[in-house]
């Protein structure tokens, strides 16, 4: 059965094939593109030629291969920037905003990459078995957490629930949460315990954005 306590440090094969399977999209800015879209494409906001987002995409993909960690993509992105010429990136020109970049970068591909891996990994049938229902966990390491996040917390709902084709996270730029799959025993508990149903209106869409 497919581990599914990894962290970013930690290589495993789901997550490392849904970013190498990614497209490359080159784009002017970040609005260039928006929401599912990024799950078939890579895209890095200003990287418009083509050998540039291939040697950024490489970088990403041996980062997360190698799980050398953020330092190590930092040196990375230097040395494709440096190659392939490229000014003018948002970020540019002083040590704060090149790691800022890098960081934005790496943990955007980092955390949608493991939670595509981890979806993959607990969908596998024997796993469901076992563990049928998720739970929304909120992570304790977010300096401003997001009210709504936070009161999801310990909501425990079956995994072919309507919420979590738009709720599983991260859910947002920068979410830290994460889904743990559960027993029906401990699903029960969670139903004593009032966190079996989502947030009224969580399923009402917003007519501006189309998102619920």
């Amino acid at each position: 059965m497919a581990r599914t306590d990894v962290g970013f440090g930690t290589p495993f094969d789901a997550q490392i094939q849904f970013l190498k399977n990614k497209l490359n999209l080159p784009t002017a800015t970040w609005q260039d593109i928006e929401n599912a879209a990024h799950d078939r494409a890579f895209v890095v906001a200003g990287a418009a030629k083509a050998d540039l987002l291939t040697d950024l995409h490489k970088a990403m993909n041996d980062a997360a291969t190698s799980g050398s960690g953020l330092n190590a993509f930092g040196k990375s992105f230097a040395d494709v920037v440096k190659t392939n010429g490229w000014t003018g990136w948002t970020g540019e020109g002083t040590a704060s905003g090149e790691a800022w970049r890098t960081k934005v970068i790496y943990q955007t591909n980092m955390a949608t990459s493991y939670a595509a891996g981890r979806y993959q990994q607990l969908m596998e049938p024997e796993f469901l078995k076992l563990r049928p229902l998720w739970r929304y966990i909120h992570s304790d390491g977010a300096i401003n957490p997001r009210l709504k996040h936070l009161a999801w917390h310990g909501l425990t709902l079956p995994y072919d629930h309507p919420f979590w084709q738009t709720h599983f996270p991260p859910c947002g730029w920068g979410c830290q949460c994460r889904v743990t799959a559960v027993s029906a025993k401990e699903g029960a508990a969670s139903a004593n315990a009032g966190l079996s149903d989502p947030p009224k209106g969580w399923d009402v869409v917003d007519p501006a954005t189309g998102a619920p």
